[in-house]
């Protein structure tokens, strides 16, 4: 078991043939996440274990009016992306999806032009459990990963048997990985190759922030000063009467909202003159538009769903050289509340924005470029990768045990849910 913290170095090698496996073996993620959503932890770690790794990133599917089919495509990053087209998506189960989507998968990794011999006995990774009855040990997989960025069964329209789902992917799962230190603690217990690795960072993306000739969007340089801002998913994980108590306490000042809506309506956000809800941006816009924030916000709830996170956002915020404020989130008292001024009331939270628009440390500022600096994607992937790897040598003397499109048997779980989106 790991220790604590990661270190965030390479784990030993265990054997020689690890060299060989580091350079050709395949990597078919599940996701619940789109790939052309916000640019986050899959986005980031895949995108660089494509490099030498072929990566098949599969999603969940979406709506089509003609036949299944498979929407099969390659990213910038070069990773191959499936997205599986199925009539009335929504109404069928995650099951019944599977049943529809799993040969169709079968037959493009044995014949699509894109797909085909890329990936022979590849490792599964999965980000949600849902999935794992019916994928787990297909493809000729000769392991598994299960990377656990978040507690989805805290989340609001969760499935009903997603806590029965992962028990069964940490049962076959050969490594586990954690997006926050509360979620190691938590599935640690659980699987005894376990690894906390918490957010890290694009450090010169966003220092981009920090230079003179970054230009503000036009959008956000025309509202009046100071400029409050978050960007990330705007979901169940938000403060929403937080959000709308610094509206009235700056009555001068612009606060501003950017990110996606998921699981919450337009209707539902707070509306105040001198609040502005952008909607989504594209990651490579990010760093221009935080070099517009006198103070960078994460007004997140106290909630059952924010009880794991570790939101990947401090660390661009404090790339971009911002003062950073933050409600009382587990992961970050214990890792940033050094460099991030963390409230534990609403009161609090209005009166430490106060005192960082009256004046910011550069000491602080200096301290939390630094701790970007020393938390790279890169350094990540590498350890990472080498714990993949040490976990899969006693796999693949199975392969000729479980041989190519073999249909492993599904455990008995209940059917009939809901995707989970």
């Amino acid at each position: 078991m790991s220790p604590p913290l990661d270190s965030g170095q390479p784990a030993r090698s265990s054997s020689a043939a690890n060299t060989t496996l580091a350079s050709n073996v395949p990597i078919i993620v599940h996701s619940h996440l789109r790939w052309d959503f916000v640019w986050q932890r899959p986005q980031q770690l895949l995108s660089r274990f494509a490099v030498d790794h072929p990566v098949l990133f599969v999603e969940e599917p979406k709506e089509t009016s003609a036949h299944p089919a498979l929407d099969v495509s390659l990213t910038p990053e070069g990773v191959h992306r499936v997205v599986p087209l199925l009539p009335n998506a929504g109404s069928l189960s995650t099951d019944a999806q599977c049943v529809i989507v799993l040969p169709l998968l079968e037959a493009a990794l044995l014949a699509d032009p894109m797909l085909a011999r890329r990936f022979e006995s590849p490792v599964q990774w999965f980000y949600s459990p849902m999935t794992a009855p019916h994928y787990y040990g297909r493809f000729g997989s000769i392991g598994t990963v299960y990377d656990c960025m978040d507690e989805l069964s805290n989340f609001r329209f969760a499935p009903p048997d997603i806590v029965e789902r992962e028990k069964l992917l940490l049962s076959k799962a050969d490594v586990v990985f954690t997006g926050g230190y509360e979620l190691y603690r938590s599935k640690s217990a659980l699987h005894g190759n376990t690894h906390f690795f918490g957010c890290g960072v694009d450090a010169d993306h966003f220092a981009r922030a920090r230079a003179e000739s970054t230009v503000v969007p036009a959008e956000v340089a025309a509202l009046p000063r100071p400029v409050l801002g978050y960007f990330g998913v705007v979901d169940e994980r938000l403060d929403y009467e937080l959000i709308l108590r610094l509206a009235h306490a700056f009555p001068a000042a612009s606060i501003v909202m950017v990110g996606p809506l998921a699981k919450v309506r337009q209707e539902d956000l707070p509306v105040a003159s001198n609040i502005h809800w952008l909607g989504p941006r594209k990651y490579a816009d990010l760093p221009s538009l935080v070099k517009a924030f006198d103070v960078c916000l994460m007004p997140f709830a106290i909630n059952a769903a924010t009880q794991y996170i570790n939101p990947t956002k401090t660390l661009e915020y404090l790339a971009a050289g911002k003062p950073v404020v933050s409600t009382a989130v587990a992961d970050v008292v214990r890792q940033f509340s050094d460099v991030v001024d963390v409230a534990d009331s609403v009161e609090t939270y209005v009166s430490r924005v106060q005192r960082l628009l009256d004046n910011v440390d550069p000491g602080r500022i200096a301290a939390g470029i630094a701790r970007a600096r020393a938390a790279s994607w890169d350094s990540t992937v590498r350890a990472m990768r080498d714990h993949m790897l040490n976990a899969l040598p006693h796999k693949r003397a199975s392969l000729d045990v479980v041989p190519w499109m073999r249909t492993p048997a599904i455990p008995a779980i209940t059917t009939g849910i809901e995707a989970h989106g």
